[in-house]
């Protein structure tokens, strides 16, 4: 796939982007932090942009979630459609996270990639992301659903 536009996603877009999550083997949790309603709040967020890349067709082939907290930025989230990949669209996808971060005058961006993820880890490195093994991530999560 070489044609693509990358744009800011909107409500409208929930149906495709679920449908994006489950084909890129994204985890996807409907009773919690991914029902309509939380990811509609999510893009109602004025610090997070859900972006997608359309095709030809304007189907929506890769999608990527950044948001920040006024000092970091973070890119969360960032599926291919396993057809469209190697196309250049998850690269294109991380700089309009980079672009619309630097417009909000943050200059540190992060990503975080679950450790058996090659590809995705490869993309980053890519990228010039700088792999920080120093760091342990702790979470509570308060029911499965989140």
């Amino acid at each position: 796939m070489s044609e693509f536009v990358i744009e800011a996603l909107t409500g409208r877009d929930y149906d495709a982007l679920v449908d994006l999550w489950a084909a890129a083997g994204l985890p996807h949790r409907p009773r919690g932090r991914d029902t309509r309603n939380a990811i509609l709040a999510q893009m109602a967020l004025p610090l997070c942009r859900f972006f997608g890349a359309r095709d030809a067709l304007g189907d929506l082939a890769g999608a990527v979630i950044v948001n920040h907290e006024g000092r970091k930025g973070w890119i969360n989230r960032l599926a291919v459609r396993p057809g469209a990949r190697r196309g250049g669209i998850a690269r294109a996808l991380v700089e309009a996270c980079e672009d619309w971060l630097q417009g909000e005058g943050i200059g540190l961006v992060a990503a975080l990639v679950e450790g058996d993820n090659e590809p995705s880890q490869r993309l980053f490195e890519a990228c010039g992301y700088e792999r920080d093994d120093t760091l342990v991530y702790f979470r509570k999560v308060a029911s499965p659903d989140v």
